[in-house]
Order: C-alpha cells, then sequence, then structure tokens
C-alpha cells in the first residue's frame, strides 16, 4: 500500500497513513498495530506472535502464537476457543460449557453440575451433580451407576443389578428373576 504520510514521534513509535485510509502504528518493541480504513477494524500483532483482532460488530479475536490457540468472543458474551488439537471449547454466557474433543466426543458442563457427553459412536453419557451416571448405548442397551448399584437395562425388557455388596439380580422379560450372592452362587431362580 502507498504511504500517503509518515510521523515518527519521540519516543520511537512511527505511525503511517496509507491512501486507501489504513493507519500503521509500529511500536519500539516489535508491536504494530493497524486500523482499518473504516476505523472499526483494529489488528495487533504483537512482538512474541499474538495477534489481537477487533472486528466492526466488536467481535475480539485473540490468536496465541505460543500456544497456537484461537480464543474468540463475541458481542454477545459467546467465548470460543479452539486449540491447536483440534479440540474447541464454547463457554456460553449463561455459564454452560460445550467442549468438542479431537475424536469428535462432545461434553456439555451445564451450570446446576450435571454433564453430559456424547460419544463418535452415539452412546450418551449424563452424570449428575451427585456422582449418579446413565450410559444410553446405540445398541438400545440403558446402564445406571449409583453409589448402591450398576444396573444393565436390555432392549428385550431384561435387567441386570449389580450391587455394592456384590449380589446381583437379573430381571428378564419373561418376567423371571434370578439372584446370586457375591461368590455367584443362586440364592433365588422364578423359572416361569
Amino acid at each position: 500500500e502507498e504511504i500517503e504520510r509518515e510521523t515518527a514521534y519521540p519516543d520511537g513509535k512511527v505511525e503511517q497513513v496509507l491512501k486507501n485510509g489504513c493507519h500503521l502504528i509500529f511500536f519500539p518493541n516489535g508491536t504494530w498495530k493497524k486500523v482499518g480504513s473504516d476505523g472499526k477494524t483494529v489488528t495487533i500483532t504483537f512482538f512474541n506472535g499474538d495477534v489481537k483482532q477487533v472486528m466492526p460488530d466488536q467481535t475480539v479475536i485473540y490468536y496465541y502464537a505460543d500456544a497456537k490457540t484461537t480464543h474468540t468472543t463475541y458481542a454477545n458474551g459467546l467465548e470460543v476457543l479452539q486449540f491447536s488439537n483440534g479440540q474447541i471449547e464454547k463457554h456460553y454466557p449463561d455459564g454452560k460449557k460445550e467442549i468438542t474433543f479431537p475424536d469428535q466426543t462432545i461434553k456439555n458442563l451445564f451450570t446446576d453440575g450435571q454433564e453430559e457427553s456424547i460419544l463418535p459412536d452415539g452412546t450418551i453419557v449424563r452424570v449428575q451433580p451427585d456422582g449418579s451416571k446413565t450410559i444410553e448405548f446405540n445398541n438400545g442397551q440403558r446402564e445406571l451407576h449409583t453409589s448402591q448399584f450398576k444396573r444393565r437395562e436390555y432392549p428385550d425388557g431384561s435387567v441386570k443389578t449389580v450391587y455394592m455388596n456384590g449380589q446381583q439380580e437379573t430381571k428378564y422379560g419373561s418376567g423371571r428373576v434370578r439372584v446370586k450372592d457375591k461368590d455367584g452362587n443362586i440364592i433365588m431362580d422364578t423359572k416361569l
């Protein structure tokens, strides 16, 4: 771009006004600033390689050179972080967070302490603030983990529960119930 005028300041700063209306300001430490001809688009390139852009809509895009991470803050308060490994985090103004991992697992963190993870194979894992967990598998099976037991529900209506003391209870879709003690010995079986 052609320079219309250039001003050197006593502190070492140099300002250039280009014919297209852009302003360039060079600082002695190597940092430089470009103000677009619209006066609203500002790009600052820091001496360490970081780059900060302010867009006309007040979106701020900050690139951390060392970490190879981009942090975008939108006017509505949404913040998006993009990491060099492909991980993307969205921080919403209401406190919710959504993380997309490089393997495409999506984890939602809610303000009430709940978590939800959606795995690439379609499995959904939900964790409650009390630590209980529900897993919904893509084959229709469902698992519930609490401090007292782990229960697996099958599409055919069968339910297998393993209690913390090791006892197992299986309720079949047919209505049959079988209970085993912690050592695997059958202590009850209602064959129909």
